[in-house]
């Protein structure tokens, strides 16, 4: 125990006789805390957007205006027996125009679509619900095969057109994929930052006490011995910068995220990130980048 609080007081000497580079590398540990305690929870977010846009998406088949009940009924009847098409729902005109007047809302378009309650012009359709949104192209596919001309010929002669929001979710997809790609090596590049600036703090302290490092050879010093300061020293950055980060995430979680989060979708998606679960990440990243960092330089500088 006594040797453990040697070595503790040994870096915190360390850190006081450098502390212009201590506290660069501190400040760049809480800059990558911070904004890895903000890139996590936006990717987790985004992600979980995408999947709620992909859970929703479904093919829109629309009938052939002179089309009856009937007959589309048959229609649905094959379009049941496609793979992947896990159910579907028969929309007569009138749900169809129910369902116009929901997503319209109030406004100039809304009472156009009142006058259209005695010729309703919209056609009989068939919402498609696959079992996987990966299969949405597949089900379209199947549903308007090519014909002997080359060109897509619907299984049923009262099927009309089939539209899907595969290209929004793509969008999505892409956009999101992107943000990921980008978030991510920025993150990268500040852990490597971090590092190299932890790093070079630990060389400045070997390089200040290469006269202590050299006499503590010369008595019959252990490797570890001469090494755990400088591996303390390197904690103690990473940590207290790590520290000072949570606190700032904290105090931005309940003045800013929490009140927001009940009126924004978005904020309330991005606030479901577990605040306990993400300062365990925060806290053993910054002691793996501090780690390393002493690490690095332990190894090429203190051969023993």
């Amino acid at each position: 125990m006594g040797r453990i609080f040697f070595f503790i007081a040994e870096a915190l000497r360390a850190l006081r006789r450098s502390s212009a580079p201590s506290l660069a590398a501190i400040v760049t540990v809480v800059m990558t805390t911070l904004l890895l305690g903000v890139f996590i929870p936006v990717i987790k977010a985004s992600s979980t957007t995408t999947e709620n846009v992909q859970s929703q998406l479904s093919l829109r088949v629309f009938m052939v205006d002179n089309a009856t009940a009937k007959q589309t009924k048959a229609a649905q009847k094959k379009i049941n027996k496609i793979p992947h098409v896990e159910r579907t729902e028969y929309i007569s005109k009138k749900e169809g125009l129910e369902t116009l007047r929901t997503d319209v809302g109030e406004g100039p378009i809304s009472q156009g679509i009142t006058q259209l309650q005695g010729k309703n012009p919209l056609p009989l359709s068939i919402i498609v619900h696959p079992d996987n949104a990966n299969d949405l192209r597949s089900i379209q596919h199947a549903i308007t095969p090519p014909g002997p001309n080359g060109k897509p010929k619907a299984i049923s002669p009262a099927i009309d057109d089939v539209s899907s929001g595969q290209g929004a979710a793509d969008t999505i997809r892409t956009v999101t994929n992107a943000v990921k790609v980008i978030l991510s090596v920025i993150a990268v590049l500040l852990l490597i930052v971090s590092l190299l600036l932890v790093a070079n703090t630990i060389r400045l302290s070997i390089f200040a006490r290469r006269r202590e490092v050299e006499v503590q050879r010369l008595v019959g010093a252990t490797n570890w011995f001469i090494r755990w300061p400088f591996v303390i020293e390197g904690l103690i950055v990473g940590l207290t910068g790590a520290a000072i980060a949570v606190g700032m995430l904290w105090i931005g979680k309940v003045t800013i995220v929490d009140p927001l989060s009940e009126n924004f979708e978005l904020i309330d998606k991005f606030s479901t990130v577990g605040f306990v679960p993400l300062i365990v990440v925060l806290l053993v990243a910054s002691v793996v980048v501090s780690a390393l960092g002493s690490g690095i330089v332990l190894r090429r500088f203190l051969r023993v």
